[in-house]
């Protein structure tokens, strides 16, 4: 049985590793900033995080649907 060619998203494999990084690394870095700052700035690292978390998840989609002829 044949498959159904895949979708590419609008990521390429650079961006997408980069968006990866940028979350992790934002996602690790919160807690710490939360415990060395008096202020609540470490919530914007939260935001952003949550929104490149969405440009991952909005990649995958894409590239989850099949290809259109």
């Amino acid at each position: 049985m044949r498959r159904a060619p895949q979708a590419t998203g609008f990521l390429n494999p650079r961006q997408r590793r980069l968006a990866w990084l940028g979350f992790i690394l934002l996602a690790c870095q919160a807690p710490i900033s939360a415990k060395i700052l008096p202020d609540d700035s470490w919530l914007f690292s939260i935001v952003v995080a949550l929104m490149v978390a969405t440009v991952i998840m909005a990649d995958d989609t894409m590239r989850r649907r099949p290809a259109t002829e």
